[in-house]
């Protein structure tokens, strides 16, 4: 039996309240020739309506955001698209948010104050790998 191919782009939703915080990340995540940056929201409201409008592979979370904050997003978007991966993206990356956010269905949090390349690996990461073909 063989499995399709790998998608080439992994499709990212970037969600953060702070618009110069969404373009740093997505000036940076676009330099990966595998990354497509499908979108971008502001809270956590907005990242769960452009998930079933979009379609992403991988949503990039900050936890702290107003109307629904990174963990409730993370939550409800994990319910209705349980297949859509999350990576968290805080400034607070204790040992609680941590917790927190995985509770919640996320595969990670990662503090902003990591490198870039942090990021790019969590969400390659986060993207299970397909069976070999028999």
């Amino acid at each position: 039996m063989t499995y399709p191919a790998a998608p080439s782009m992994i499709r990212v939703l970037l969600v953060d309240d702070h618009t110069m915080v969404r373009e740093g990340i997505r000036s940076v995540l676009e330099s990966y020739p595998d990354i497509e940056v499908a979108g971008e929201a502001s809270d956590g409201e907005e990242a769960f309506q452009m998930v079933g409008v979009l379609c992403p592979s991988v949503v990039v979370m900050d936890i702290n955001m107003p109307r629904l904050n990174g963990i409730e997003a993370t939550v409800k978007i994990k319910k209705i698209y349980p297949n859509v991966a999350i990576v968290g993206l805080s400034v607070e990356a204790d040992e609680a948010y941590r917790k927190a956010m995985t509770a919640a269905g996320a595969r990670c949090l990662i503090s902003k104050s990591m490198a870039v390349e942090e990021l790019y690996l969590a969400i390659r990461a986060s993207i299970p790998p397909l069976p070999l073909a028999a």
